[in-house]
């Protein structure tokens, strides 16, 4: 009897769609794929695909510059206040600032380090340089955490007086604002693009606006006379703090560990089993490299196949798997006659 031999294909070489057909799938899948290619102009030549990592890396990099823009006027105009005004708190905000806007640079350098090419010892990339950065940002969220507490515990046991509360208070705001702003930036560029240390870095400007926010209310208090307001308003701004930490580290550490969401997966199985030739879907394995993903994928086809049909399914499923899954940039597909049912 005769089976078809083991195919493997992938994105390894340059190919267009005009090349290839989805043969066996009948005129009106062939008439809806031509509209599609119509409406949707793509390829899957590396080129194109490089092309596509490089504008995920200039975005993530617009992203950080606006970010650092902002965060570095809001920490500018927060020092000049603590000048005038003597607030520990304010003091500590615009350290937090600061912070904040320095978790710009390892992930710039890993957006950086992600342009350069495969090489023979780097064989995937320098893509995962942004899983090391988001480690980074992760400790940089925790040191935020410690120094905060350990700020709040200090102005318990050693309470100061504010000067220019309104001042203080404006700073607040101003420093509330600012960090929003770079958080929406980093978190909407970071989920658009894929990247979990951009999307990390965000989370921890969202903190720091907490952290401003709490310079407002302890002003606030301190305009009452109540000198406790300052420090306990800081301890509960340190227990957000660490629990943004945790969802960061979870986020960091599972993309460490190649977890996707298994909605991925579901979503890489339905496109797999619709493509003709495909008997079954028997390994689906996805994992992020940076902010892309690659794809592994073990298909079953019909015994006694020859290899011009087994490469033309491995080469159908392949296309339909790049369009079901998002930022999926490299795929591997994997095609082996089935077992009959007397083989097991």
């Amino acid at each position: 009897m005769q089976t078809a031999p083991q195919t493997g294909h992938g994105h390894g070489h340059g190919h267009g769609h005009g090349g290839h057909g989805h043969a066996g799938t009948g005129g009106v899948r062939r008439l809806w794929d031509a509209v599609r290619h119509l409406a949707v102009p793509h390829s899957h030549d590396p080129a194109d695909r490089v092309d596509q990592a490089m504008a995920a890396s200039r975005a993530g990099m617009r992203a950080l510059w606006v970010s650092l823009g902002v965060l570095g006027a809001t920490a500018a105009f927060q020092a000049v206040v603590v000048v005038a005004s003597g607030s520990a708190a304010l003091l500590s905000d615009t350290m937090h600032n600061v912070a904040d806007a320095a978790t710009a640079v390892p992930i710039g350098i890993a957006f950086l380090l992600a342009r350069r090419p495969p090489t023979r010892r780097f064989t995937y990339g320098y893509g995962r340089a942004e899983d090391v950065a988001g480690i980074v940002v992760v400790l940089v969220i925790l040191g935020s955490a410690v120094f905060a507490g350990y700020e709040s515990v200090r102005r318990l046991t050693e309470p100061t007086d504010v000067r220019f509360l309104g001042a203080v208070a404006i700073a607040g705001l101003v420093g509330a604002a600012g960090n929003e702003i770079a958080a929406q930036v980093r978190i909407r560029t970071g989920r658009r693009i894929g990247s979990a240390a951009l999307v990390a870095d965000g989370l921890h400007a969202r903190t720091d606006a907490l952290t401003s926010l709490a310079v407002l209310l302890s002003a606030g208090g301190a305009a009452l006379g109540w000198r406790w307001a300052d420090p306990v308003v800081g301890l509960a701004i340190t227990a957000a703090i660490v629990t943004v930490t945790w969802g960061a580290a979870r986020q960091v550490l599972a993309r460490l560990m190649d977890a996707v969401d298994p909605s991925l997966v579901e979503r890489a199985v339905a496109a797999l089993q619709g493509v003709a030739g495909v008997v079954g879907v028997d390994h689906v394995r996805l994992r992020w490299i940076g902010h892309a993903l690659r794809a592994e994928v073990d298909l079953s086809v019909s015994p006694g196949v020859s290899i011009e049909r087994a490469h033309a399914i491995a080469h159908a499923a392949e296309h339909e798997l790049t369009h079901a899954v998002p930022r999926l940039t490299a795929a591997t597909v994997h095609a082996h006659p089935a077992r009959s049912p007397a083989a097991h």
